[in-house]
């Protein structure tokens, strides 16, 4: 494994899932981390392990659908640690639901967080990398970014739109600054909790989840990313469960 040589990396949706591991795999492989998440006591607790076992990490409460909020963020990581080389925009959102139920506070909740939250969290850092003249965004999205299912297809547009984003932006940013798309398969998460109807939550959890990712399996491949010398960029990765086969 490489190590992450003191990079300052934040983290949203830290709190649990794949957020979490991918801030214990980075703190762990030399990385200071950057947590946040809405539910702070979860931040503290992890924050206190991290610290435990040597490694590096500062929390803060976060809402990434506020672009103050994420533009707070990104300025209590320099306040804390000179800088900032890493922003992984992982928070999410998963209520799976048939379009003619017309769950339309759900759809909005999803473009809030799964898409204008990746936004706020890029123009808020793009800045920091502009001035630094060097920097990483890791978008997190999804296999739903490249395929569409039945009561998933707002989720997919929000997912679809973050792989657009992020190819767009490593375009245009130039060679100071990298653009890593994560696009997860069925993992280990608290995903489908998100989901209001009971009998689709319950197929989610039992059907299309059946075969499991652990979560630090992601993150094995964003720590992958972020430790490539910087003349390499990794656009794209897809993690998918062997038994996954769509």
């Amino acid at each position: 494994m490489q190590d992450m040589n003191g990079k300052v990396v934040a983290v949203t949706g830290a709190s649990s899932g794949i957020g979490e591991a991918i801030a214990r795999r980075l703190a762990a492989q030399g990385a200071r981390v950057v947590l946040g998440a809405r539910r702070t006591d979860r931040l503290e607790r992890l924050g206190a392990e991290i610290a435990a076992a040597d490694g590096g990490a500062a929390f803060t409460a976060l809402d990434v659908t506020s672009r103050a909020n994420m533009k707070a963020f990104i300025g209590f990581a320099l306040e804390r640690f000179g800088r900032l080389d890493v922003l992984v925009n992982n928070a999410g959102l998963m209520p799976l639901s048939l379009i003619g139920d017309l769950k339309v506070d759900e759809w909005d909740r999803m473009i809030d967080v799964n898409l204008k939250g990746v936004l706020h969290g890029i123009a808020a850092a793009l800045p920091v990398f502009t001035a630094q003249g060097s920097g990483h965004f890791v978008n997190i999205s999804s296999i739903a970014d490249r395929r569409i299912v039945s009561t998933a297809a707002i989720y997919s547009g929000t997912k679809y739109a973050v792989r657009a984003i992020s190819e767009g932006l490593r375009q245009e940013v130039g060679p100071a600054v990298r653009v890593t798309l994560v696009a997860p398969g069925a993992t280990r998460s608290e995903l489908a909790n998100t989901i209001s109807d009971p009998e689709l939550r319950r197929a989610a959890i039992e059907d299309y989840r059946r075969d499991l990712l652990p979560a630090d399996a992601i993150a094995r491949a964003v720590a992958y990313a972020i430790a490539e010398p910087g003349d390499v960029d990794v656009n794209e990765i897809v993690v998918r469960p062997t038994a996954q086969i769509y």
